[in-house]
């Protein structure tokens, strides 16, 4: 890099999770827990079948919340390079565990959503929880069942956060895509929105995808997303 980066963006997606024992979202087959993506992870799916949605995104935040799954190397020098950056630094995930939360990123948006929250139908207000919820469960603001869904953003909704992040993306020096396919829209365009910008763009991530990357770094995320951002920092 020919000069110091001042404003810096990075994407994270399921790749830099499963190392901590997450499991990828969806599976070669496109099913995950044997079920149809479309009856799990989209507003019809809900509709049809609220309450296999709802054991489906229970059954994902127990397993976020067992003993098991912590924080990798990844996540932890993400979360010391924000606090040593001396420059802008924003973290998008698609990830909607709380991993980088964990390891104490704070500059930190999730663009689909997050498994230890829920949201009225009604207000759109959002809530923590950590407890199953179901069709049955009482909304905290209406007072009454059936108003709940989890705060996920499924196939056919917009992501959150996309002002934000496009702001970002179109002032950064350099953007890093961490452990996702890039295959998913809007994320798949990221790259070529800071290309805009000129911002130097770095993909890290177990296998090279046929984006159009400036530098493509290949391996387990704990290992060279530490040894990426140690230099980031030095060249700071």
């Amino acid at each position: 890099m020919s000069a110091r980066a001042e404003s810096i963006v990075v994407l994270t997606g399921a790749g830099i999770s499963a190392e901590s024992g997450i499991k990828t979202f969806r599976a070669a087959d496109g099913l995950w827990e044997n079920h149809p993506i479309d009856d799990v992870a989209t507003p019809e799916g809900f509709e049809r079948n609220p309450q296999l949605v709802y054991e489906f995104y229970n059954q994902r935040r127990q397993q976020l919340l067992s003993d098991p799954i912590k924080p990798n190397a990844a996540h932890s020098y993400l979360a010391k390079f924000e606090h040593e950056f001396p420059g802008k630094f924003l973290l998008v995930t698609q990830n909607v565990d709380n991993l980088h939360e964990r390891a104490g990123s704070e500059n930190l948006v999730h663009m689909h959503g997050e498994l230890l929250k829920m949201r009225c139908l009604n207000s759109q207000l959002v809530f923590d929880i950590i407890e199953n919820f179901n069709f049955d469960t009482n909304c905290r603001c209406c007072r009454s069942p059936g108003n709940l869904r989890p705060h996920i953003v499924w196939f056919g909704e917009m992501p959150f956060h996309m002002n934000k992040i496009n702001q970002a993306l179109e002032s950064c020096d350099v953007f890093v895509a961490i452990g996702t396919s890039g295959n998913v829209y809007p994320a798949s365009g990221f790259y070529q929105t800071a290309k805009i910008r000129r911002a130097r763009t770095v993909e890290l991530n177990l296998e090279r995808t046929s984006s159009g990357f400036d530098e493509h770094i290949v391996g387990n995320a704990s290992e060279i997303v530490p040894k990426y951002f140690e230099n980031l920092l030095q060249a700071c």
